[in-house]
């Protein structure tokens, strides 16, 4: 497969891994947006939000259980931002579904 993410996932592409289950995988983004900043993954191949159904449904509840794990282990109380770009003109480049979780800054409302 040329899934960027699925070749992290198998390990042939090395990251730095924050948190890890038996289904979802998460690691630091190679080019941060904010001082603390992962993006978390279901291990399986999910193209997009576009593709979530019944069937793998139960891995996004445990993806929005990792996320709130990780901000509590590292300090998040402030607040932090979850990301998700669906489709070409939702800005998503991965094909891959992923969330980018980000911390430690304050956050506005994007402008455009």
């Amino acid at each position: 497969m040329e899934c960027l993410f699925c070749k992290i996932v198998d390990g042939s592409i090395p990251s730095k891994k924050v948190f890890e289950t038996e289904n979802v995988l998460a690691f630091e983004d190679i080019d941060p947006q904010a001082p603390f900043h992962v993006i978390v993954i279901p291990k399986t191949h999910i193209a997009s939000a576009a593709e979530i159904n019944r069937q793998n449904s139960a891995v996004m509840s445990e993806i929005f259980e990792v996320i709130a794990k990780i901000a509590e282990e590292n300090q998040l109380q402030d607040g932090f931002r979850v990301v998700n770009n669906c489709g070409v003109d939702g800005g998503q480049t991965v094909e891959h579904i992923h969330f980018h979780l980000m911390g430690r800054r304050r956050f506005g409302w994007p402008a455009g």
